[in-house]
């Protein structure tokens, strides 16, 4: 399948967005996701299924001053 994440072409085979998300190695309770511009809620994405050409932004926080 095909997505765009952060901006990024992928190729990828994880049909939700935790399997993306474990595919890429992204890990911890303080990501933000959003699927097309919506956001996705942490507990939403082991059932959220992807489709081709989704667009998923992955946000972490920063820190800083």
């Amino acid at each position: 399948m095909k997505l765009t994440v952060n901006g990024e072409a992928h190729e990828v085979a994880a049909a939700t967005l935790a399997d993306l998300l474990a595919a890429l190695d992204y890990e911890g309770d303080w990501l933000a996701t959003a699927v097309n511009s919506d956001l996705v809620h942490k507990a939403k994405r082991a059932e959220f299924q992807l489709s081709d050409g989704d667009r998923i932004e992955i946000l972490s926080p920063m820190q800083g001053g």
